[in-house]
């Protein structure tokens, strides 16, 4: 059972940069799989990145793998997603979760945890 509260969400400019924040409580992220996803309007809800086995496995999706990345910091017990070069499709309501790590190699997390989600827009 682990509570996520993200920050860092706002209104940025196109190729500006953004670092979310997700700050776990209840438990201790090196137990599972971190991950973020942003919610575009009209879209079904999309996976951008996530990390586990304390940074061992780290992935983040094609469209956005040049400009974002995905860490963690297990003192704070806190999961960051660096996002650069900001653009206007980037625009979403970006969410973390945390999940159970695969049981298997090359598996995929079981995401079980969100966050409220916070706004980015990009404009």
């Amino acid at each position: 059972d682990v509570q996520l509260v993200e920050s860092g969400g706002g209104s940025v400019q196109v190729g500006g940069s953004l670092r979310l924040s997700c700050v776990a409580s209840g438990d201790t992220i090196g137990r599972y799989c971190m991950g973020w996803f942003r919610q575009i309007p009209g879209k079904e809800r999309e996976a951008v990145a996530d990390i586990y086995r304390d940074g061992g496995s780290k992935y983040v999706v094609g469209p956005v793998k040049d400009r974002f990345s995905i860490s963690q910091d297990n003192a704070r017990n806190t999961a960051y997603l660096q996002m650069n070069n900001l653009k206007p499709d980037d625009t979403a309501v970006y969410i973390c979760a945390a999940g159970r790590r695969p049981a298997i190699y090359g598996g995929s997390c079981q995401w079980h945890s969100w966050g409220q989600g916070t706004q980015v827009t990009v404009s």
